[in-house]
């Protein structure tokens, strides 16, 4: 069987160029811009400053380190803290407490497949959360 080829550049721009792609009703966007945050008290300056650090999206500015936004020309303590505050309003915080977890854990069933060697292949009982 011959390798197979990558489409040529002919083909590509064609398939771009088309009708463009409509997104479906399910899907949702994966990331927040920077943008968002001038909704939230963000000078349109500071978010053009994050633009040119290379931190363009809601996450990044959430991931980033407090001391390399304040390495940013411009950024004080008081801008960055508020950045920060900005970003986790936008979203929200994925901690969770051992109580939350333990009550979460609770929740979930086990599903036997009838067979004790069936199961024991498998490893065990299958779970799901419900």
């Amino acid at each position: 069987m011959p390798p197979r080829r990558a489409p040529s550049q002919a083909s590509a721009t064609q398939s771009r160029s088309g009708s463009p792609q409509l997104p479906d009703e399910d899907e949702t966007a994966y990331f927040d811009s920077v943008d968002e945050l001038q909704q939230h008290g963000i000078n349109v300056q500071d978010i053009l400053k994050l633009k040119a650090a290379a931190i363009h999206t809601v996450s990044g500015v959430n991931m980033t380190t407090r001391r390399n936004l304040l390495k940013i020309k411009g950024m004080s303590e008081a801008k960055v803290e508020k950045l920060k505050e900005a970003a986790h309003k936008i979203l929200g915080s994925s901690f969770a407490t051992g109580v939350e977890i333990q009550e979460k854990r609770k929740r979930v069933n086990s599903i036997s497949t009838g067979s004790k060697n069936v199961d024991a292949i498998l490893g065990g009982d299958k779970t799901s959360c419900l």
